[in-house]
C-alpha cells in the first residue's frame, strides 16, 4: 500500500533486510551498441553462470574520444552482477562476444549489500555440478 500501513499479506519481520560487507561481489560495467547486442550478451552471461543479473539500460548518448577525434554515439549500458572469482572468465567472454575494439570493462566494488541477494549472487556464479 501506498499510504504507508503494512500490507496484511506480508508479515512485517520477513520483510527485514539485513546489510552485510562484501569483498567478493562486484559490478561490472560495459556499453553495446545496441539491444540486440546487449541481449544476448546479457543472456549468454547469465546462462553460463558468469553473471547473476545483468541490467540493461534504455538506449543513452555516450561522448568520447576515439582515434584522436571526439566521437558520439547510442549505447546500451549493461550492469553485470558477479562474484569475484569470475571476473577473468566474465572478461574473457564479453572480449569474445563484444563487438567493439575496446570494450568498456569497468569494475566497481560492492561495498555491502543485503545478506540474500550477495548470496544469491554467489550461488547463480559458483561452480556448477
Amino acid at each position: 500500500p501506498l499510504t504507508g500501513e503494512a500490507s496484511p499479506m506480508i508479515d512485517p519481520s520477513a520483510t527485514t533486510i539485513r546489510i552485510e560487507p562484501t569483498d567478493d561481489v562486484v559490478l561490472v560495467l560495459t556499453t553495446c551498441p545496441d539491444e540486440m547486442v546487449a541481449e544476448r550478451i546479457a543472456r549468454l552471461l547469465v546462462e553460463e553462470h558468469l553473471a547473476a543479473c545483468v541490467n540493461e539500460f534504455a538506449i543513452t548518448a555516450s561522448t568520447y574520444h576515439w582515434q584522436g577525434e571526439v566521437a558520439r554515439a547510442a549505447e546500451v549500458q549493461l550492469v553485470i552482477k558477479t562474484a569475484r572469482g569470475r571476473l577473468p572468465a566474465l572478461a574473457a567472454r564479453i572480449g569474445a562476444l563484444h563487438p567493439y575494439e575496446l570494450p568498456e570493462l569497468i569494475v566497481v566494488n560492492a561495498a555491502a549489500g543485503s545478506a540474500g541477494y550477495l548470496a544469491w549472487v554467489r550461488a547463480s556464479t559458483g561452480p556448477r555440478s
